[in-house]
């Protein structure tokens, strides 16, 4: 199993994803029905998906070895690049959950702390895919040493493996496709 490919694949589902936040907030922009329970879903997605599955696999296998192996250059990359904005992802996701509560609670004008937070989530998340495909995996790639590639893709399978095993790759993929029907 390549593990480059598999991340660059689960990139195509989040990027899907992140359309769909987008008619989901265009669609309160217009007055549209507004269901709470879609947007927790979202939520749920980043959460669980794309930072639980996703990202957690960047971190502990290939920006690991990336710090470990590629000396100060690597070290900037992931430390002052890609986990930095992993985290402005959680902040964006805990911002949407609080705006979610308060509109929740009655207050309406919370509808435009919903719209902020899910915009800047996508807008970041758009970039990030971009600078991940385009720069940081096939730096990666090309820099590491084979045997250290080599080891990232074995756990990169196990991982995968054991996500399968625990029906997430399936649960989200059915959830976008789902989401993307009701909100395309």
């Amino acid at each position: 199993m390549n593990s480059i490919e598999v991340m660059v694949k689960e990139h195509e589902l989040i990027s899907r994803m992140l359309k769909v936040m987008r008619q989901a907030c265009y669609g309160i922009l217009k007055g549209e029905a507004f269901c709470l329970g879609d947007f927790y879903e979202m939520i749920d997605f980043v959460k669980e998906y794309a930072d639980g599955h996703h990202h957690n696999k960047e971190e502990k296998f290939l920006f690991k070895a990336m710090e470990e192996h590629l000396g100060a250059l690597g070290q900037k990359l992931i430390r002052m690049g890609m986990l930095v904005e992993h985290d402005l992802g959680r902040l964006y996701m805990s911002e949407l959950r609080e705006a979610l509560e308060n509109l929740k609670a009655g207050n309406e004008e919370s509808k435009l702390d919903v719209i902020a937070s899910m915009i800047s989530y996508t807008h970041l998340l758009e970039r990030h895919i971009s600078k991940e495909n385009d720069v940081v995996y096939p730096f990666g790639e090309k820099q590491l040493p084979k045997d250290v590639i080599e080891q990232i893709h074995i756990q990169t399978e196990e991982y995968e493996m054991n996500a399968l095993k625990n029906g997430v790759q399936e649960k989200y993929e059915e959830m976008v496709k789902r989401l993307e029907e009701k909100y395309s």
